[in-house]
């Protein structure tokens, strides 16, 4: 009997996941010296991207489940990083601010970061980065 899947080493689940973990290994190393998870990262990123923001919208961004975000967000408060309020014209909806100290944890580490991107771009080169990042917002659009 022949097997019709594709082998593991081209499998794009897999072939995402090894990405993935090749990818995320220096960000942990990095988060880990702050103290802050690789989800408690990409919450503060949207945070601080895009300014006040409710929790659907964060976690549409940041790709958490929204039971997910909520114990993230509570943490994040905890540590000062973010502010919850209550929306002027919905007072049931919240409004997400990025603090001072969520904007100096991602300031003190912006040059490890971008030191990261740069790694991997002159590895990959400047067109197939860019081309994989197309490709893979591509993919995301897909209606599977």
């Amino acid at each position: 009997m022949t097997n019709a899947l594709p082998t593991t080493n081209r499998s794009l689940p897999i072939a995402l996941l090894r990405a993935r973990e090749r990818v995320m290994g220096p960000i942990r190393a990095l988060l880990s010296d702050v103290d802050l998870t690789e989800q408690q990262w990409r919450v503060l990123r949207v945070v601080q991207e895009n300014g006040p923001i409710d929790p659907t919208q964060i976690a549409e961004q940041a790709c958490l489940l929204l039971p997910s975000l909520t114990r993230i967000l509570q943490k994040l408060e905890d540590k000062k990083m973010i502010d919850r309020t209550r929306d002027s014209q919905d007072r049931r909806k919240q409004v997400i601010t990025i603090t001072s100290a969520g904007d100096t944890v991602i300031a003190n580490n912006l040059e490890a970061s971008l030191g990261l991107v740069a790694k991997t771009r002159a590895e990959m080169g400047e067109d197939r980065y860019e081309a994989l990042l197309d490709l893979l917002n591509e993919l995301d659009q897909i209606d599977l």
